[in-house]
């Protein structure tokens, strides 16, 4: 917890001397459009710094009421229906498999679009070919936990990459993740296990989002659990968002591994958080999707990539708590 704070205190000093240094520039500056963008630094430098003194503000009230020994369990944990975090990963094959993780992405955000979800982009980052290292987003819709639980695991492709000259099939793999959205949290997670790093965020393509470190990394220390959370402006919000994804977490490996306690996760079996079996292999050679669990395929790939997988979910969502 110290170092947290300590880390704060640092981000807040420098964001702090940033902005003398812009007002004084300012003062000096002649010309009306640098000027311009003069102010707008300071303004969002100005905003920066309240809401790092408003974390620290809650950090060090937190420290207070662990050294009084304030009880930190919750109420009853209650998964909310109509929320989940969706994470796709890429995992083996390389370069392909980042491409397949982009064309996972589309199908579920196309599908969303048709359903009417709102949806909301908590962290992208993509590799050098164009595809997806990991998102994270925050889906809102009717019944759409139920709907897409079953989701999570190992998704396998099995196609001709665009960069494959010799025309051979390659076999790649990407894991997804269904986070419940929790209503109550009966989660017994101690700040003092909690690392917080603070980063600048970076958006598609590469460009730069925000020129701070508004950006926020979690690491659960006793499991090793890693979440990032940079989609929005302000830290704090980001570092809220990130509590609320690592809370969803815990929770899930703690209903895989059937333990009651967060001390009782067996950090071992923690790996990327989402379970590891192999689920649902997409084979582009026969134009067949074959999940594995249900001993089910459908035809029409390209039609189920572009969001028309009503009928995958449907039967999936049959399927009892894996």
């Amino acid at each position: 917890m110290n170092e947290i704070v300590n880390n704060l205190k640092m981000e807040i000093k420098s964001l702090q001397k940033q902005l003398v240094e812009n007002k004084k520039l300012l003062e000096s500056e002649g010309s009306a459009d640098m000027q311009m963008l003069i102010i707008d630094e300071i303004k969002a430098l100005e905003k920066q710094i309240s809401g790092l003194k408003a974390s620290l503000d809650a950090l060090t009230e937190v420290e207070h009421n662990i050294e009084s020994g304030t009880d930190y369990n919750l109420a009853q944990s209650e998964i909310n229906p109509n929320e989940v975090i969706l994470e796709i990963r890429a995992g083996t094959g390389g370069d392909e498999a980042g491409l397949f993780a982009f064309d996972l992405y589309r199908m579920y955000m196309r599908y969303g679009e048709k359903s009417k979800w709102k949806m909301e982009e908590l962290y992208y980052s993509e590799n050098e070919a164009g595809g997806i290292k990991m998102v994270s987003e925050l889906i809102k819709g009717k019944n759409v936990y139920n709907l897409l639980k079953n989701e999570s695991g190992v998704h396998r492709v099995q196609r001709v990459p665009v960069t494959e000259s010799s025309g051979r099939i390659h076999t790649s793999t990407v894991t997804v993740a269904v986070l419940p959205k929790l209503s109550k949290i009966n989660i017994e997670i101690r700040p003092e296990d909690i690392k917080m790093d603070f980063f600048r965020s970076g958006g598609h393509g590469g460009q730069n989002v925000n020129k701070v470190s508004t950006a926020v990394r979690l690491t659960h220390i006793p499991t090793g659990v890693v979440v990032e959370c940079q989609e929005e402006r302000s830290q704090l919000k980001n570092r809220e968002k990130a509590m609320q994804i690592l809370n969803s977490r815990i929770y899930q490996l703690m209903q895989d591994q059937q333990v009651k306690h967060v001390s009782e996760i067996r950090s071992e079996q923690v790996g990327t958080g989402e379970r590891n079996e192999k689920i649902r292999t997409y084979n582009f050679p026969q134009d067949r999707i074959t999940d594995h669990r249900l001993e089910t395929s459908w035809h029409n790939l390209n039609a189920v990539l572009n969001g028309e997988i009503e009928d995958i979910l449907k039967e999936s969502s049959k399927i009892g708590t894996l």
